[in-house]
């Protein structure tokens, strides 16, 4: 395991060509609140020290965690302002001393797949390397992201890309500067409950380098949620490979930048945090750091360097049933001007405060005579509920915040008031029993998840049938990727199981089934939950019948009655097909006669059975010589029992319909009219036309060769 050697590095000329330090920084959000006249430039103008440190410092490199911009469709002022601090800080005529080992063709996509200071157009002292978060996510025609620009434009190197989130192979970017060796390993942002569940099936892969892996240090980067707001809702710490050394986390905005060991593990974990702050949270009114790692060999150190173009912004929350203040007000009438005077007294407080911290952190050296500090952030939460013997009558927060245009940046919402949530239970009208207000609040338009809102749901009830998980699950492929039958298979499987369960026990009686039924949905839920039931398969549909009007009927795959809800179903299906099937007219009936095997062609709705490649095997990365092929090991892929091919049996032999002199037709399609109806009232059979029939090759069996037809005439 890697020693953390301490807080700074002292570089001596022996280790300095050893070592390699990079710049850690996330979250920037360049963009945020752009509009906005006071805090309108915090976002860059934080981004652009950043990159100044970096410069400052000589770093080697520049690694940032995810969401460089506020939105995937950055405006042309925050791509104009990242691109300028990108220019005047990580060009230069400085040779950068990190050489490329891995292949970067397998690392970096697009037109220029090499690293930005390996083009020998373009002179890149610092590199950045950069994968993308939730917010600046590859997004529209091309799928491409805001990276994508600057990688093209020779800024940024963007790598870590994540094409299929159920399907993710991480291989590493292999650095080399004297005699220490980096793999540097990235995955961008992917949805938090379909990665745990990629993490959960063993569909995530890592790579490792195939030579010396022991003197690798091994760096990763994610874009995940750090803490578990609900079960599968985050990326756990034990989800990660071991031979990890340290994990850079992004998404997360309070800073926690001294690296953390995970003892399970043995890796250390580091959280930059946010450099703005993009919401009125405990958790922004910490002080914004980015570190300075340096690796040499296998140990590192980790030097924090404060932020001080950062907005100052400091909260606080108060209960007024315990200040003593104002309890006294609360016994008073008409006591909403004393009460609010009280309020702003605490938040002139906070004022100086904010103001007194953003001065602290200045050098002396650098503060201008008479600098005015920015006008900080103040939030004041309020708990206002009445203690006994009074009320709180309380000024509107909209007010309340403006009495301080001038003093704070947030002029909107400087007070937050708020009561305590009782654990009183909510019915709804038909008596089920709903989730408390206070996760009922948190579910907001904006945050909502459909797997949460779900398990808190059923939660209050008693399922005997459905297992609850999987319910879930159906529920996010039903809203997630609208596939309109994931319910309806799901309820169809669930049935079908439990009826097949309780058909194979012998002795249980009427009255146990019910108890039988809940144990086996409990168990159900256990195999789940251990990763052994896969998610909700995608629905299929029957072929659309040849009269039915798309304009007219609406879309076939939006019948009840298109669903293949079982494998059943389908030979069910498929043997409807054969029986409707009308034979050809004329000399071809003839060709019919001579049908000895079923044809490699099967009729409508069958398939053939073909053996397919298993989709295990891992890609190999650089294979053009004998070194590069050892560069990777590829990990162990689990053994799985070889499926045999299901045994189709072979069609039965089909007789021609015997001759009349009256052609009629002894078959009718269910699709078309059985009768018509005349004036008279008199029913008469519906004669199929030969342009009636459809010019479709599944509909029929291919005719015999020519030879085959002129051997029969000679029999006859």
């Amino acid at each position: 395991m890697p020693a953390l050697t301490g807080d700074t590095l002292v570089l001596t000329e022996k280790n300095a060509a050893d070592t390699i330090r990079i710049l850690v920084a996330t979250d920037n959000h360049v963009g945020f609140n752009e509009r906005d006249p006071i805090r309108g430039n915090d976002s860059w103008q934080s981004f652009h020290e950043v990159m100044c440190l970096a410069k400052e410092k000589d770093v080697d490199m520049v690694l940032l965690a995810g969401d460089l911009f506020h939105e995937n469709k950055p405006s042309r002022k925050a791509m104009y302002q990242v691109m300028r601090s990108l220019r005047m800080n990580c060009y230069g005529e400085k040779p950068c001393e990190l050489e490329m080992l891995s292949d970067m063709s397998e690392n970096f996509q697009g037109a220029f797949n090499h690293a930005n200071y390996e083009d020998p157009d373009i002179n890149v002292a610092i590199p950045v390397f950069s994968i993308h978060g939730n917010h600046d996510d590859p997004s529209g025609e091309g799928h491409l992201a805001a990276l994508d620009i600057l990688q093209m434009s020779g800024l940024v190197n963007y790598y870590g890309r994540t094409p299929e989130s159920d399907n993710i192979h991480i291989k590493p970017v292999l650095l080399q500067k004297g005699n220490t060796k980096l793999a540097l390993y990235g995955m961008s942002n992917v949805r938090d409950e379909r990665l745990f569940r990629t993490f959960r099936d063993g569909k995530a892969r890592f790579y490792q380098p195939g030579t010396q892996k022991q003197d690798w240090f091994n760096l990763m980067s994610v874009h995940q949620n750090h803490n578990a707001h609900t079960e599968t809702g985050y990326l756990p710490e034990n989800f990660l490979p071991e031979f990890i050394d340290l994990v850079v986390w992004g998404h997360e905005h309070e800073c926690l930048i001294k690296p953390r060991h995970n003892s399970e593990m043995g890796f250390h974990v580091m959280q930059p945090g946010s450099s703005v702050a993009t919401s009125l949270m405990p958790g922004e009114a910490e002080p914004k750091h980015v570190a300075v790692l340096s690796i040499t060999g296998r140990d590192f150190t980790v030097e924090p360097i404060k932020l001080k173009s950062v907005r100052p912004f400091i909260i606080k929350e108060i209960v007024l049933s315990d200040d003593k203040k104002a309890k006294v007000i609360a016994r008073k009438d008409n006591h909403r001007t004393e009460l609010t005077r009280h309020l702003m007294d605490i938040v002139e407080e906070l004022i100086k405060q904010a103001n007194q911290e953003w001065q602290d952190a200045q050098d002396e050296d650098t503060i201008e005579e008479n600098a005015e500090p920015p006008l900080p952030l103040v939030r004041l939460r309020v708990e206002y509920s009445a203690p006994d013997g009074g009320s709180f009558d309380c000024e509107n927060p909209q007010r309340f915040s403006n009495r301080f245009l001038g003093k704070v940046a947030n002029v909107n919402d400087v007070i937050q008031f708020y009561r305590k949530k009782t654990g009183s239970s909510r019915k709804a009208q038909n008596g089920a029993d709903l989730p408390e207000e206070s996760i009922l609040a948190q579910l907001s338009i904006d945050s909502v998840k459909v797997d949460k809102l779900v398990r808190e749901f059923l939660e209050a009830q008693s399922l005997t049938i459905l297992p609850q998980n999987s319910f879930g699950d159906a529920v996010s492929q039903f809203v997630d990727k609208d596939d309109k039958h994931a319910m309806e298979l799901f309820v169809w499987d669930s049935l079908e199981s439990q009826v097949r369960h309780l058909l194979e026990i012998d002795d249980v009686d009427e009255e146990d089934c019910m108890e039988a039924a809940k144990k086996y949905r409990s168990k159900l839920e256990e195999l789940y939950t251990a990763g052994h039931l896969r998610k909700s398969k995608k629905a299929k549909i029957k072929p659309k019948p040849d009269t039915w009007d798309t304009d007219l009927d609406g879309h076939w795959s939006d019948e009840p009655g298109a669903l293949i809800r079982s494998e059943d179903d389908a030979e069910m299906d498929n043997d409807d097909a054969e029986s409707v099937a009308a034979p050809p007219r004329g000399k071809s009936r003839a060709a019919t006669a001579k049908k000895v095997a079923a044809p490699k062609k099967g009729g409508k709705g069958k398939k053939t059975v073909v053996a397919e490649e298993s989709e295990d095997e891992d890609v190999v990365m650089g294979q053009s010589d004998e070194d590069e092929s050892q560069l990777f090991v590829k990990p162990a892929a689990p053994t799985r029992a070889a499926k045999k091919p299901p045994v189709r049996r072979a069609s039965p032999m089909k007789r021609a319909p015997a001759r009349s002199t009256r052609q009629t037709q002894t078959r009718l399609n269910f699709s078309q009219p059985l009768s018509q109806v005349q004036s008279n009232g008199r029913k008469k059979t519906h004669q199929i036309s030969d342009d009636e029939i459809l010019d479709d090759d599944d509909a029929f069996e291919p005719a015999p060769s020519t030879a085959t037809m002129r051997s029969t005439r000679g029999k006859r």
